[in-house]
């Protein structure tokens, strides 16, 4: 009898221990679970070699030194950048599908033929921002029509120019627009569809008359004496340009910049969430990943939270200012 009281009484103790450790895994969210347990894909939507993914893979050695575990970037360019996008909005919000964002690209929700008018940053789980990369206006160093940016300006004023603009809305054709609506400018885009090279190549052989892009890929040609960059489109001095002034020193208020920062999946668990913005945190602000953005002239600029999306609503304001110019009007 004490026995089979003894066999009854583990068979008790078993479905007890096993219904509490069933309660316990329901009461787990993804954040209590060990995380990451496969690889985090990280969607770049743009080819290989342009500036967002090289700040990417230059980043995600660190992240995965903080996260522990592998995060592969995932090139989806196309449509945009919409191609990679909608599949971060399709994905699970499980953290195993990540995607960089690059600004004022991914604000072409706003462009009706996108036909995204559901679409705007609430779609996204934003996680922070990487990168700052604000735009510079250059000139070839032998152009005897102007030397400097008030020379340019006037000039413009009376002739048209054309200038690189890279993709419909790029921060590039928007910078143009800009100086275009405030200060009469006739600045003419010349989009083209292979990014950065291409243009630089128009530029540098005399086909284009003016060069908008960003201190990140114009550093190495202004060094080199090929281009003479004659201001940044910033509020400060950059520190890879000390001796340019910017447009503000200038007495002209156009800015323009292109951030790129990582996104999730719209509903994200919480603790999950912040684990994942911790470990971009640290190794964003690694001062051996910060020396080598410097090296190439990206400069780091982490943002999270409410000063990541106040962020980026600013420079969707700057957007919606010139909607009407990018022919954007509904």
């Amino acid at each position: 009898m004490k026995t089979r009281k003894y066999i009854t009484l583990a068979i008790i103790l078993l479905i007890v221990a096993f219904v509490a450790g069933c309660s316990s895994d329901a009461n787990k969210g993804p954040a209590k679970e060990k995380y990451p347990t496969k690889p985090v894909s990280v969607i770049v939507p743009n080819a290989a070699g342009g500036p967002t993914d090289i700040g990417a893979r230059m980043l995600m050695p660190f992240v995965e030194k903080e996260l522990g575990g592998n995060m592969p970037i995932i090139n989806k360019a196309g449509g945009g950048g919409w191609l990679g996008w909608t599949d971060l909005l399709n994905a699970k919000p499980d953290g195993y599908t990540l995607a960089a964002i690059n600004t004022p690209h991914v604000m072409s929700y706003l462009d009706p033929e996108i036909k995204r008018s559901t679409t705007n940053l609430d779609s996204f789980e934003l996680l922070c921002n990487h990168v700052t990369d604000y735009g510079i206006v250059a000139i070839r160093p032998n152009d005897t029509r102007f030397k400097n940016i008030k020379e340019l300006i006037e000039y413009a004023r009376t002739n048209e120019l054309t200038t690189t603009a890279g993709a419909k809305g790029s921060d590039d054709h928007v910078a143009m627009l800009k100086w275009n609506k405030a200060a009469n400018t006739k600045f003419v885009p010349v989009f083209n569809t292979k990014g950065v090279a291409e243009f630089q190549a128009a530029f540098l052989g005399g086909h284009i008359d003016v060069y908008f892009g960003n201190i990140g890929d114009s550093l190495v040609h202004f060094k080199n004496g090929e281009m003479k960059i004659i201001a940044v489109m910033a509020p400060e001095r950059s520190k890879f340009l000390p001796d340019i002034p910017t447009t503000k020193e200038l007495g002209f208020e156009v800015y323009s910049w292109s951030s790129r920062g990582f996104v999730a999946p719209k509903g994200m668990d919480k603790e999950l969430k912040d684990k994942i913005v911790a470990a971009f945190e640290k190794a964003i602000n690694n001062p051996e990943h910060i020396k080598k953005m410097a090296e190439i002239g990206l400069a780091v600029n982490f943002k999270k939270g409410d000063d990541y999306k106040n962020f980026l609503l600013q420079e969707e304001q700057g957007i919606k200012g010139v909607m009407d110019m990018l022919g954007w009007k509904k």
